[in-house]
């Protein structure tokens, strides 16, 4: 595979595995687990799976404690928490689609707050996805779904072009070990979800059961194992190093190839059907995708960091 290939690989891996959380978390929420709940056991899960690498890289905690915490808030307890909210009341493709906002904020920030420049065809990219999008909701129908839904995933997104942003700190030598920083944020947002979700209020009960999955019954800890060893550990570490080699504004547009994903799924294990203008909606955010992942990103190696005292 070649030098550009790598990286894109990476990126495209990351995006099956984040976009197939929302059909693993259903099953669980509509088994009676509390969206809060549920994104608690998959951040404690994965937090303790990461835990014996803290001691590791322990001096993170030093030298970019507020990246940490950041990341652990926006990248991981925000997104999945403000995403597992919206799925209780709206399918978990409309749910991802419009997180995808989140490759825009970040185009935003790059532009106009950096002030960098941008590809031409990251831009492009974005303007498709974000026409595809309105197209999901139907926009010219005043939104077809649950507002506050749609507000819980529109949170997801500016939680998500935090993610983003804060994955793409450093340059060169000046780079947090990935792993490090995905390690103490996940413990950060573990710790963080416990005092708001109060899992002692929970039902662990439910994951002895069953939990169905498009009218078939299937153990409830399936779901939940896949959701913390593939949907989670294996995307963010993919994704993290993903962002790094590509550049945050075009991995951020190739991972709209989520949505896609999300919505296969949904058809085939949820049985979550789309008409066809929001089919059509869905294939523009694959095209946009798809040109972002033909652009060569330029990096500045005197760009200045998001957070300059991280």
């Amino acid at each position: 595979m070649s030098r550009q290939g790598r990286p894109l690989a990476l990126a495209l891996l990351s995006a099956l595995a984040f976009g197939s959380s929302g059909v693993a978390a259903k099953p669980l929420i509509d088994a009676g687990l509390d969206p809060l709940h549920v994104a608690w056991l998959r951040i404690a899960g994965t937090a303790l799976l990461l835990s014996p690498l803290a001691w590791r890289h322990r001096a993170l905690l030093r030298e970019r404690p507020v990246l940490l915490l950041g990341f652990g808030m926006l990248g991981i307890a925000g997104v999945q928490a403000f995403y597992f909210a919206s799925l209780s009341r709206i399918p978990v493709a409309v749910a991802l689609l419009v997180e995808y906002l989140g490759p825009l904020l970040v185009l935003g920030w790059v532009r106009f707050v950096r002030r960098a420049p941008v590809s031409r065809a990251a831009s492009l990219g974005v303007v498709l996805a974000v026409a595809g999008l309105a197209c999901v909701v139907q926009i010219w129908s005043g939104l077809a779904f649950d507002a506050l839904g749609l507000a819980f995933a529109l949170c997801a997104a500016v939680c998500q072009a935090g993610y983003f942003l804060l994955a793409d700190q450093g340059t060169g030598d000046d780079q947090p070990d990935p792993l490090g920083v995905i390690t103490f944020g996940f413990l950060a947002a573990a710790l963080a979800l416990t005092v708001v979700a109060r899992p002692w209020t929970m039902d662990f009960g439910v994951l002895a059961g069953t939990a169905d999955l498009g009218g078939r019954e299937i153990a409830a800890f399936l779901p939940y194992g896949y959701l913390v060893l593939v949907a989670t550990l294996l995307a963010y570490v993919t994704g993290v190093v993903s962002v790094r080699l590509l550049s945050a504004q075009v991995a951020g547009v190739v991972a709209c190839l989520e949505a896609v994903v999300a919505i296969v799924l949904g058809w085939f294990l949820l049985h979550e059907r789309l008409a066809a203008p929001q089919l059509a909606g869905a294939l523009l955010v694959l095209a946009g995708a798809f040109i972002a992942q033909r652009a060569t990103p330029a990096r500045d190696a005197q760009e200045k960091p998001l957070l300059e005292a991280v």
